[in-house]
């Protein structure tokens, strides 16, 4: 509810697709980020949902931008092939994390001061997630514009804690039109959308088998510490296609399960997803 609260381009575009034939929707993965330092990195995220039975697996390395993380599977428990959202099958959980130890001194320093500042947050990360609380005081802008001029993540991170920050459709499970990736986007951008154009609108991995798009993320006034407020990046939503594996092409569709598609994430398509709340894709937004 905070999420759809705060972003009103993902509450705007979850309505439109459930309007077409009454559709369900299922999600993808839900994704977060955290500063990789003191404690508050994946593993301070990941707890909660490993101790409800989610499984750590691969990890995933992205250089430039000194970040990793891991994708968690869900645990396998029954559920109606009927719900939809909260009440649907279980998503897959992402959550990536900025390698602090990277940066320069100065970024260094202000991010080790809030995490440092936020004490046990570190131990409450999910349930600062779901209030749509920060676990660590308002930074000045100064602040949020030096760590913005070395990396936008960082930026983001400082601002938005562990808020969540996407949720994705999985659109192979819707049942209209809209289930072809390809459709959905172009339903998106005919309702006035801006979708993510890093590498092109449509991300597929190298084997063919995974297609992902976004949107650009919404923007929120913030009141920074200093009493100065602007306007900084918040959450975007995601679409994902995962298509059959080769060795299940010649099932029958309606035969076809979650665990005859393609698994797993792409470092390649996840680069550019990072892009949805860049300065650059939010400037392209309001040309």
């Amino acid at each position: 509810m905070v999420y759809l609260n705060r972003n009103p381009t993902a509450k705007a575009i979850l309505e439109l697709v459930r309007s077409i034939d009454d559709d369900r929707i299922c999600y993808d993965h839900f994704a977060f980020r955290t500063f990789g330092v003191n404690g508050h990195g994946i593993d301070s995220m990941a707890k909660f949902f490993m101790d409800f039975g989610y499984v750590q697996r691969e990890e995933l390395r992205f250089p430039a931008k000194k970040l990793k993380a891991f994708w968690f599977s869900p645990p396998s428990i029954p559920h109606s092939d009927a719900g939809t959202g909260a009440i649907g099958p279980l998503p897959r959980i992402f959550i990536s994390e900025l390698l602090v130890d990277q940066m320069s001194p100065e970024a260094q320093k202000i991010i080790r001061k809030y995490t440092e500042l936020s004490g046990n947050g570190k131990y409450h990360a999910a349930l600062a997630s779901a209030l749509g609380s920060l676990t660590w005081e308002k930074p000045s802008f100064t602040e949020f514009q030096q760590l913005a001029r070395e990396s936008e993540y960082a930026a983001w991170t400082l601002v938005n804690g562990y808020a969540l920050n996407h949720v994705t459709i999985s659109t192979h499970r819707l049942k209209s039109h809209l289930r072809k990736i390809e459709s959905l986007n172009q339903f998106i951008e005919q309702k006035g959308f801006n979708l993510n154009s890093e590498g092109g609108v449509l991300k597929v991995s190298p084997d063919g088998l995974l297609l992902q798009s976004s949107t650009v993320a919404d923007s929120t006034s913030f009141q920074f510490s200093d009493g100065i407020v602007e306007s900084v990046p918040c959450s975007y939503i995601e679409f994902a296609e995962r298509l059959v594996l080769p060795e299940f092409k010649n099932l029958p569709e309606n035969e076809v399960k979650e665990f005859h598609r393609r698994d797993g994430f792409e470092v390649g398509n996840a680069d550019k997803i990072f892009e949805s709340t860049s300065r650059d894709q939010l400037t392209r937004r309001v040309v």
